[in-house]
């Protein structure tokens, strides 16, 4: 049974006892830092938020039978010593249904349905109830299980073939590493916003344009059906619905060593039920054969059926994010005969949105204000915040996890050691945005940046502190001085579209910056 009113750190604690781990072995059960585990612990009361309590379910279901009978044993302790006289009401999975009335976020998601496909209050939740008790969750994790099976290449050359060859100044980026195969993605780019090489925050000018986040053509009934079916999906399988504020892209002019562009306001559920839902499809044609083809994905067709839809910003909900390849100098050291830049690359965990299960860089984060809107605009702001959750352990910032309640979460004061060392002196790291294009995917926008930790100080001081969060089940550490080894890792079909292009874009820019740490071989770019 799970526990009647959700995780905290005591019943996660409890379910760690019922496994019989070390904290350091619930830890990399779950795929999180064992600061995670410890501080459940230290804080009974804490609830975690959406995907860890989702993570927490996941990992109980799947335990053995003598480990859940440990735990429905613990956890009669524990509710009957808070209440004595109240009855444990067991359960075998998650409620859905009580979410569509208990969770503030479910019940906005219906209510905008209801608005946006004109249905009458309250039709919304019927439809979704009546496709929960049509669901059963084992099939749909089985389903989706064989959905994350293809590969970049698969989507790249679906999405290719749904929207044909190169038009005028647009095309897929592609890309050639020394003497290997070219590789070519699903990232729809411009010349003009390649190699941009603009210092980050000094050049980057992006502005809100509007703080209006209600703008949305309405849903057709095909499109409503779609929307009340991941809401369903999601619930069934004791997923939750964050509905987080997103930035979302109106206009850009990309420019070598600048960036200019506006955003408006979006929020993330929106996002969810309408962009989101096109890789879901796609997966779901790839993992039966089927065509890829205009006429073929209802709502592709729908949302982005042509390249001129996919390049009118402003006249669809355009959400996305920045992504970087985030590399540290290192001095030689055993095996390390000459200096190099200590290269970090994620393995994404299943229970992330977005490039589940795939290779990427990192921090990889969604573009969306924490406290200040206007100066969350700035890509700056969302890799410091992204390197502090992903990177250095700052759970308070994970508005999955907890609830943001500080008034400026990136105050100095509140920084990780290892950002506040940084930020001591300027020249011990610098951020570039390399290149910028829209993930044909979903039609997000992907601006891709370099991280550059200068100071060989840097990974003998903070190295052992550097510690990936539950989006990612492990890091992996590549060297600048490895050619051989970095082009396999080039050529790994687990990559995501988007973290391809960012490591291929940062690559080629470190190559250019190297001052004697890098040996790579050239690496061409082209549009297909």
């Amino acid at each position: 049974m799970h526990p009647p009113n959700g995780w905290t750190g005591q019943t996660a604690s409890a379910l760690q006892t019922a496994l019989r781990m070390t904290n350091e072995a619930f830890a990399e059960h779950l795929g999180v830092a064992v600061r995670t585990v410890a501080g459940w612990h230290q804080n009974p009361t804490l609830r975690p938020k959406s995907e860890m309590q989702r993570i927490l379910d996941s990992t109980l279901d799947r335990a053995p039978q003598p480990a859940r009978d440990r735990f429905a044993a613990l956890l009669a302790e524990l509710v009957a010593a808070a209440e004595p006289t109240a009855p444990l009401v067991p359960r075998t999975e998650p409620d859905p249904i009580t979410a569509l009335d208990a969770e503030p976020d479910v019940r906005a998601a219906l209510d905008w349905l209801d608005r946006q496909a004109g249905w009458r209050p309250g039709t919304s939740r019927r439809e979704v109830e009546t496709r929960i008790a049509a669901t059963d969750p084992a099939q749909l994790r089985d389903r989706r299980a064989r959905r994350i099976t293809a590969s970049r290449a698969d989507v790249a050359d679906a999405l290719g073939t749904y929207y044909g060859s190169a038009t005028g100044d647009h095309g897929r980026y592609a890309c050639t590493y020394g003497s290997q195969r070219e590789l070519v993605t699903s990232i729809l780019t411009h010349p003009d916003w390649l190699d941009l090489a603009c210092p980050l925050p000094s050049e980057d000018h992006l502005t809100i344009g509007s703080t209006d986040p209600s703008g949305h053509a309405p849903l057709d009934d095909e499109a409503a059906e779609h929307a009340a079916q991941r809401l369903a999906e999601v619930l069934a399988v004791g997923g939750r619905m964050v509905d987080l504020p997103l930035y979302r892209l109106h206009t850009i002019q990309p420019a070598p060593g600048a960036l200019n562009g506006t955003f408006g306001l979006s929020h993330f559920l929106r996002y969810a039920l309408t962009l989101d839902l096109l890789e879901d499809e796609l997966l779901g044609a790839l993992a039966v054969n089927a065509a890829s083809t205009p006429g073929s994905l209802p709502l592709r067709d729908r949302y982005l059926p042509d390249q001129p839809s996919v390049l009118n910003l402003s006249g669809r909900l355009c959400a996305g994010g920045a992504l970087s390849l985030t590399v540290i100098a290192r001095a030689p050291g055993p095996g390390r005969p000459a200096r190099d830049y200590l290269i970090l690359v994620q393995e994404r965990s299943g229970a992330v949105i977005n490039a589940a299960r795939r290779l990427a860089v990192i921090p990889k984060g969604f573009h969306q204000p924490m406290a200040d809107i206007r100066g969350d605009a700035h890509l700056a702001a969302t890799l410091r915040r992204e390197m502090e959750e992903e990177l250095f352990g700052r759970e308070d910032i994970d508005g999955t996890l907890t609830n943001q309640l500080a008034a400026d979460p990136m105050h100095p004061s509140r920084l990780s050691e290892p950002l506040r060392w940084l930020d001591q002196d300027p020249a011990r790291m610098r951020m570039e945005c390399t290149a910028f294009g829209l993930n044909l995917v979903s039609g997000n926008y992907e601006f891709a940046c370099l991280t550059v930790i200068e100071d060989e100080e840097f990974w003998p001081r903070y190295g052992g502190l550097v510690t990936a969060n539950w989006e990612a089940t492990a890091l992996r550490q590549y060297s600048s001085q490895d050619p051989d080894l970095i082009g396999h890792l080039v050529q790994d079909a687990a990559w995501s579209n988007e973290g391809l292009f960012a490591l291929l874009q940062g690559l080629r820019r470190l190559r250019q910056t190297s001052n004697g740490r890098v040996s790579l071989p050239p690496i061409e770019w082209g549009l297909r």
